[in-house]
């Protein structure tokens, strides 16, 4: 399977998705334990939530799971968030602070270097590639890093997050425009919590791409799944239902994002 889906679009607006895939290779899906092939720190079904809201924007979808390796770390394993608890470049916990390997069988560092190669570079080269296209062809280019997670993870962090995370490394990553327009949005949507530049700033996409003095401009929204989803446990359900005013909220959202890109690179 190709590490990375790629579908290509006029908007200067790129949805990337590093945490969607489920793909685990066998030989490693084998080595993980019960806990480790539950996958329930996916991103579930985050790819299908903004399917279709801004119809010509390109996304980047990464189709291996983040235990395989996380697209959205550091590659040199530092940490983004120090002195929280976090996961690593290829975690050996999950979000719940439990082991996801048999014992005896997490990857060693000639492996995560392997697997660098394998997913996380071509993930990343790939991105990057469609952030110059963009770019080349408006003269900006809007990264919007998608991303879900638990309503609840105690190990990350204390009582429920807000559905909306917005996060642009307090405002490093974007220009401010991009960063009010989502912060107005989300928030007026009376049904739904807000926060910017909480427990979750931006990954390391958005800290490593947003540079917003050389025309690329990235912000993060981490949602949480209580607004899309029929339980936050297995299966992880994707509830339509639920999901459509979320999505008509993220639709105009997106809208107005590119059309704001579009005016700043006039």
């Amino acid at each position: 399977m190709n590490p990375v889906e790629i579908t290509e679009g006029d908007s200067p607006v790129i949805l990337a998705a590093p945490h969607a895939g489920t793909w685990v290779p066998e030989p490693m899906r084998a080595r993980l334990n019960a806990t480790g092939r539950a996958l329930a720190d996916t991103d579930w079904h985050v790819d299908r939530l903004y399917r279709g809201l801004l119809p010509n924007a390109t996304t980047v979808t990464a189709t291996f799971h983040r235990y395989v390796i996380d697209a959205n770390r550091d590659p040199t394993g530092h940490s983004l968030y120090p002195g929280q608890n976090t996961t690593g470049l290829v975690p050996r916990i999950d979000f719940d602070d439990q082991p996801i390997w048999t014992a005896g069988q997490a990857p060693d560092a000639d492996e995560i270097a392997e697997r660098l190669e394998r997913f996380h570079q071509p993930y990343h080269a790939a991105l990057a590639a469609q952030i110059e296209r963009v770019k080349a062809r408006h003269g900006i280019a809007l990264l919007y890093d998608c991303h879900s997670i638990r309503s609840r993870v105690p190990f990350l962090f204390d009582g429920a997050l807000p559905v909306f995370n917005i996060g642009t490394d307090r405002g490093r990553t974007c220009a401010p425009i991009f960063e009010l327009i989502a912060a107005r949005r989300c928030g007026a949507a009376r049904t739904y919590d807000t926060v910017v530049n909480g427990r979750f700033r931006g990954g390391w996409t958005t800290r490593h791409y947003g540079l917003p003095a050389d025309g690329v401009h990235a912000i993060q929204m981490e949602l949480a799944q209580r607004a899309y989803l029929h339980t936050e446990a297995a299966p992880f359900a994707y509830a339509p239902n639920r999901a459509a005013p979320l999505r008509a909220v993220l639709s105009e959202l997106l809208h107005a994002l590119a059309s704001a890109a579009k005016d700043l690179a006039r």
